[in-house]
């Protein structure tokens, strides 16, 4: 987070991060909590079935909300997209997902483009 990010906003993101782990059908499981470890405060981890519930997730109202009220928040942030399916199309279905994400929403493009760095799947290509 930015040391002058508000703490009241930060834990509303946060809660935000919550709901969606709990509102949102798609999401098995999900842990948002702080970090140990490492360079970062605060992380979060979605347990997701499959591609279309990738898309499900990356694509809900709630999850656009996290982004517009978070990213303003953040100083760096990492994404990773794990997976055990064994499409060798896997890696372009995720980046597609991400590229039509940001073309759709290029208010979100242009918060993931303003963060200090940013590194992981969902990189844009062009902010």
């Amino acid at each position: 987070m930015k040391p002058e990010a508000p703490s009241d906003q930060v834990e509303a993101a946060l809660e935000l991060m919550r709901r969606l782990g709990r509102e949102l059908d798609v999401v098995e499981s999900f842990c948002v909590g702080r970090d140990f470890g490492g360079e970062f405060t605060v992380g979060a981890v979605y347990v997701l079935k499959d591609i279309q519930a990738y898309d499900t997730y990356m694509n809900a109202p709630l999850h656009l909300q996290i982004d517009r009220a978070g990213l303003p928040l953040v100083a760096n942030m990492i994404s990773q997209d794990l997976t055990d399916d064994p499409d060798p199309a896997i890696g372009d279905k995720i980046a597609e997902i991400h590229r039509k994400r940001y073309a759709t929403h290029a208010d979100v493009a242009g918060l993931v483009g303003s963060l200090g760095s940013y590194e992981g799947s969902g990189v844009p290509k062009a902010v």
